[in-house]
């Protein structure tokens, strides 16, 4: 036998009871739940630090004559006299003397129709009332023969002369030729009126323009059938739309919860989308007597102080009501009424310092609508809370809105 000693002596015996290894897996939990826990507990620390939404407060001069806002709106511009012009009747364009963007006067020719059968029929109509008129004519001269006969036959019946047949035909052939007389005046009246019948319509196939303003729409074409109704597909029922640019004005619709704020000749202050940096002075015109139960709007009609050519049909427009008080003289801080808040009947807001927030009693000399003027408390730069998603106190801990 080997003398050395064998390798089966040098393993190290382990144990190997499941109960050894079931306590290292109850371990393992328990540094789990404890990882969660303590994730849980900075993550709720952090959770519950109220979210602020913040702006920065800046400083503008004011000479007394500026307004306060009592109300913000959008609207359109619209045209309080536009008309898409057709014709009075059906017939066929032979000319357009128009295009978009063209200036038109009150009365100029737009288009013509196709009179042909129309000019026909007015000749046709002339033409009869010339020959009632010859006719006229010729029946007043033997009536002027008969009178004249009739005298001569009165006459020679007084005298013994003449039978009294005679002047019995006489006075029959006076009487007819007045009758006949009075029935051809009658026609040539109605052939006169005939005739202005067709010169009438003569004039409907000529398209003329009802107002003075500028064409923003052509609709039709040379060739094309043009009603004053729809009849078809392939029927127009106008030749061009005109749009007095004098007539612009904004309509606005207004939450019926607001339109207390609202009255008529009331300054407004009026900014299109497509000039955002351009304020047009304005005052409400007219405020609609009814309201719209689907929106829970008023319709309120602004008119502009002076037209200007940049001012076009249906341009967005955001309009600023305007309250009687002029903002106060000198320099002062105007904030949102949101950021003002009430504390035991003081009014304060929240100034952020840092990470956390800092309780400032405020002034207020002017509270129009969403914003209040301030008179003191605040200086120009720096940084306040506008609303918050939680309690605020002096001194706490606030994260920053990322929006």
């Amino acid at each position: 036998m080997s003398s050395k000693p064998s390798l089966d002596a040098l393993r190290i015996d382990r144990p190997s009871h499941p109960e050894s290894r079931g306590g290292l897996w109850w371990l393992w939990l328990l540094l789990i739940l404890a990882a969660s826990g303590a994730g849980w507990f900075f993550w709720s620390k952090k959770a519950a630090v109220p979210v602020v939404q913040t702006m920065q407060v800046t400083e503008f001069k004011s000479d007394g004559a500026s307004r306060a806002t009592l109300l913000n709106a959008s609207g359109y511009v619209t045209a309080r006299r536009s008309a898409t012009v057709s014709s009075k009747v059906t017939g066929k364009v032979t000319e357009v003397l128009v295009d978009e963007g063209m200036e038109v006067k009150e009365g100029q020719l737009l288009a013509k129709l196709d009179d042909s059968n129309v000019q026909a029929a007015l000749k046709l109509a002339e033409a009869q009332l010339e020959a009632t008129r010859t006719a006229l004519e010729e029946t007043r001269s033997n009536f002027d023969l008969a009178e004249k006969e009739l005298a001569r036959a009165t006459r020679l019946s007084s005298s013994g002369a003449s039978s009294q047949s005679d002047l019995d035909r006489a006075d029959f052939l006076s009487k007819s030729l007045s009758g006949r007389l009075r029935k051809q005046t009658a026609d040539i009246a109605v052939a006169e009126a005939e005739v202005a019948q067709w010169q009438q319509q003569v004039q409907d196939n000529i398209i003329l323009a009802p107002f003075g303003g500028v064409v923003t729409s052509k609709n039709a074409q040379p060739g094309e059938m043009i009603s004053p109704m729809s009849v078809g597909g392939f029927t127009r029922t106008g030749i061009c739309t005109i749009v007095d640019m004098a007539s612009l004005e904004i309509e606005v619709d207004v939450n019926e919860s607001f339109i207390n704020r609202v009255k008529a000749g009331q300054a407004v202050e009026a900014t299109l989308d497509s000039y955002p940096e351009w304020k047009i002075p304005a005052k409400v015109i007219a405020i609609i007597p009814t309201a719209d139960r689907q929106k829970a709007t008023v319709k309120v009609r602004v008119g502009f102080e002076k037209i200007d050519p940049r001012v076009l049909p249906d341009m967005a427009v955001k309009v600023a009501f305007q309250s009687d008080e002029s903002a106060p003289a000198g320099k002062s801080l105007t904030i949102p009424k949101s950021a003002v808040f009430d504390d035991n009947g003081t009014s304060i807001v929240w100034v952020i310092s840092g990470e956390k927030v800092e309780r400032r009693a405020v002034s207020i000399s002017l509270t129009a609508g969403d914003q209040t003027t301030l008179s003191a408390g605040l200086s120009s730069g720096e940084t306040i809370v506008t609303s918050t998603s939680g309690t605020l106190k002096d001194g706490s801990r606030v994260q920053l809105s990322k929006r």
